[in-house]
């Protein structure tokens, strides 16, 4: 039995928007950054519309409401309803309340997205642990700070279950990459001894709540991050598409483990609306385009092989860089050393911040 082919290797003969019908999109790090749009994502994901795909919503950051988040897209020009967003927050709530039941006291820690979302459940919201919370759950929240981390202790150290939004360890914010949830759940589980219970995504259950909502039969899962959009992707038995807007680099897709290796690349969400390149084995090497990438010892070699690809988006190079490395590595690994075979190849690894030797 021959083996399976690697991610990336097939590419899109057609633009995804055309054959996929639903994106599942990943928020922070893929439609905007802060408070602002991504550059060029609104005119983008219209042009998706257009084309017949629809657009859902899948965001591990819990500190809004889905409301408040649909507010925030109509006003950066990427029309949505509340409906269309699914927050980490929500998955959470679902689990404390199919485990403990309406009505159970619940502690939160996090913005105002977490206490909405568990009232809505059926929950109590308590604030103390003196309430006797069965359990917290902690999800992203600027303003969170000790106080609330202390309370939450408290009520774990009592016996409450520790749930967990997510556990990202940082987010993207336009002064760069920022703590997440996850630095602080961290902080609780180091005091209290006890892991969480984590809801969000890699866990399949908000992308296929996703998927419930918009009747997706065909869904493509686009997001900035390789252990939770990527993977939850391939949990969810879904395609993905990996953006380099947020928080992957190209180092991290080269060291990638096979459940964070994502079926196609782009530079942004405009990767929608263009047909990917497939990357082919030849003597040994791996081509994209107008590039070759093969390894020469424990290094690997970027050369280019004529022009650009017509319409191309600058990512070929990376593409068979990165079926290069994952052939020779199959299970993961360190970033590899890149050296440059041309002075074209210099010119782009110097623009992907890649280990050169």
């Amino acid at each position: 039995m021959s083996p399976a082919p690697l991610p990336l290797a097939a590419g899109a003969a057609e633009p995804p928007a055309e054959t996929y019908d639903v994106a599942l999109l990943d928020l922070d790090g893929v439609v905007y950054v802060g408070p602002d749009a991504v550059p060029g994502v609104p005119a983008a994901l219209a042009s998706a519309v257009a084309a017949g795909m629809r657009l859902g919503y899948v965001t591990n950051n819990a500190a809004r409401t889905p409301e408040q988040v649909a507010e925030h897209l109509t006003a950066l020009g990427v029309p949505a309803g509340s409906a269309d967003v699914i927050t980490s927050s929500q998955a959470a709530a679902s689990v404390v309340a199919e485990r403990f039941g309406a009505g159970a006291a619940v502690l939160p820690v996090g913005g105002p997205g977490v206490a909405a979302a568990l009232t809505a459940a059926g929950l109590t919201v308590v604030d103390r642990a003196e309430e006797s919370p069965v359990a917290v759950v902690q999800g992203y929240g600027p303003g969170v700070g000790w106080a609330q981390l202390a309370e939450a202790v408290v009520a774990v150290r009592n016996g409450a279950r520790h749930v967990a939004t997510n556990t990202d360890a940082t987010i993207p914010s336009p002064r760069g990459v920022l703590p997440g949830n996850g630095a602080l759940v961290g902080v609780v589980s180091a005091v209290t001894g006890q892991q969480p219970l984590v809801t969000g995504k890699p866990d399949p259950a908000m992308h296929a709540e996703c998927v419930r909502r918009t009747g997706a039969r065909r869904p493509l899962v686009v997001g900035d991050r390789l252990d939770t959009d990527i993977e939850g992707a391939r949990r969810a038995g879904a395609a993905s598409l990996l953006v380099l807007t947020g928080v992957a680099r190209p180092a991290d897709l080269l060291a990638a483990v096979p459940e964070h290796r994502p079926d196609l690349l782009a530079p942004d969400v405009a990767g929608v609306l263009t047909a990917h390149p497939a990357v082919t084995a030849v003597e040994g090497a791996w081509r994209c385009g107008g590039w070759q990438a093969d390894a020469t010892g424990e290094a690997l070699v970027l050369r280019s092989t004529g022009p650009e690809r017509e319409g191309g988006d600058g990512l070929d190079g990376l593409r068979a860089l990165a079926l290069a490395q994952w052939a020779r590595h199959p299970d993961g690994g360190s970033p590899p050393v890149v050296r440059a075979g041309d002075d074209q190849a210099a010119t782009v690894l110097a623009g992907w911040d890649l280990p050169v030797g």
